[in-house]
């Protein structure tokens, strides 16, 4: 999604309600009220929405957000700038499968359905566990692939019947890349974190919520 015209159709797509929503529950379980602020690595934030989202909520918090798509990058420069969020949220043109960070350098690590775009997920899931401190929380959300062409179908009507073609063509794209749940346990219980913070949370999202473990 590095093109100019597919930035600009996903971020006009409304997002609102999905990033309160996983803001809410990210926040619900990750309670940053140090004295210094936490730092917060966003796996694939696209145009910083989320971020955004989350550094509106006024905990201390610093965020790393990074992405791939340098289209997407420059959107989501503009709404940090316009947001006055400079300070707070860093972005960075940084392929998830090779993270340039130390090992145990965040307290949380997040990600918005960015698994249903990487051929190898486990490599980036790795990735994110090496960069994250131990105890930290690791929260991914990302598309439930549907079971059938019919609920594809209803889902795109539902979510995006609103939109334009093109952007009604990239739901059911993503739609039919997602992982469904049982995948994606055998990915986390792979990575040695357990199944229990794997499940289905919405008609159409997984999430996946567990800590590192401290050795």
């Amino acid at each position: 999604m590095d093109t100019a015209r597919e930035a600009r159709d996903y971020d006009a797509m409304d997002h609102s309600e999905v990033n309160r929503r996983f803001v809410d529950d990210l926040l619900a379980e990750w309670s940053p009220d140090e004295p210094s602020p936490a730092s917060l690595l966003d796996v694939g934030a696209g145009t910083a929405l989320i971020p955004i989202e989350l550094a509106c909520r006024g905990r201390p918090v610093r965020i790393t957000a990074i992405d791939l798509a340098q289209e997407m990058l420059k959107l989501g420069r503009r709404h940090v700038a316009a947001a006055g969020l400079d300070a707070v949220i860093k972005l960075e043109c940084v392929d998830a499968k090779s993270l340039p960070y130390r090992d145990a350098t965040f307290d949380a690590v997040i990600s918005n359905s960015i698994v249903h775009h990487i051929p190898e997920p486990d490599a980036v899931v790795a990735e994110m566990l090496r960069v994250l401190k131990p105890n930290g929380l690791l929260f991914l959300r990302d598309l439930l692939r549907p079971a059938t062409t019919d609920e594809v179908e209803r889902l795109v009507l539902t979510y995006a019947g609103d939109d334009n073609s093109h952007q009604q063509q990239l739901f059911p794209q993503s739609l039919h890349a997602a992982l469904p749940v049982f995948e994606i346990r055998e990915l986390i219980v792979a990575a040695g974190l357990g199944d229990a913070g794997v499940r289905q949370t919405s008609d159409r999202h997984w999430t996946v919520c567990t800590r590192k473990p401290n050795a």
